[in-house]
């Protein structure tokens, strides 16, 4: 038979001056979820590339019936990836007669870089 040892806990109070509280705070539950909303949106190969073709536009904005052959996709799939953006908040929607235009929101890009910086 064995002899069960108990179990001790090693461990001790950490001294303050050798770690230091972060000079931040940490991503709270909405801020991380709003984040993986981003990141999400980032993660697919044909959103980035919309997302570049919509800022490369003349004025900064492209109509959705410009974005289909780019990337040779359907329209539907195309309007898919587009609406996830929008979700995102990365891209802003204007109806214009039958079509949708596309453009990057204003400091939208900044905040991507904040959000990544502020980890």
């Amino acid at each position: 038979m064995t002899a069960v040892l108990p179990l001790t806990s090693s461990v001790t109070e950490t001294d303050p001056s050798c770690c230091p509280p972060p000079a931040s705070a940490a991503l709270g539950a909405e801020g991380a979820k709003q984040a993986a909303l981003v990141f999400k949106a980032l993660a697919d190969p044909n959103r980035v590339r919309l997302l570049s073709l919509v800022k490369a536009g003349e004025a900064g904005e492209r109509c959705v019936c410009d974005l289909t052959e780019p990337l040779s996709l359907g329209q539907p799939t195309v309007s898919h990836h587009l609406k996830i953006l929008v979700d995102a908040g990365l891209l802003h929607r204007e109806k214009r007669g039958t079509w949708a235009y596309y453009s990057v929101v204003p400091g939208a890009l900044e905040r991507v870089a904040g959000l990544v910086a502020d980890l």
